[in-house]
């Protein structure tokens, strides 16, 4: 399994309003465990693989998207939660 398990903001954000403003992801369970950008996660995702947060117990999956300006990124799939889990992961 991948896991999403840190977040790092854009420079000059530090409460996250939106998934929009995450611009590297840790993940492990890959080879090279380290910060990605956003946009080589989203291409991972649209590529097949399966990348869970890590957040229990529902471990959401990500799903990409894509913002009205083109922007490629990534946010949790909807359940119970109004934020969206991939913010409640820590920040570095």
């Amino acid at each position: 399994m991948i896991y999403a398990t840190k977040i790092k903001l854009k420079p000059g954000r530090i409460y996250p309003h939106s998934a929009l403003e995450i611009s590297t992801i840790y993940l492990v369970g890959v080879q090279n465990e380290r910060f990605y950008a956003k946009e080589v996660v989203y291409d991972l995702v649209k590529q097949g693989y399966i990348i869970q947060v890590n957040i229990s117990p529902h471990y959401p999956k990500l799903i990409a998207a894509i913002s009205s300006e083109g922007e490629k990124y990534v946010r949790s799939e909807p359940n119970d939660t109004v934020q969206d889990n991939l913010l409640r992961l820590p920040q570095i």
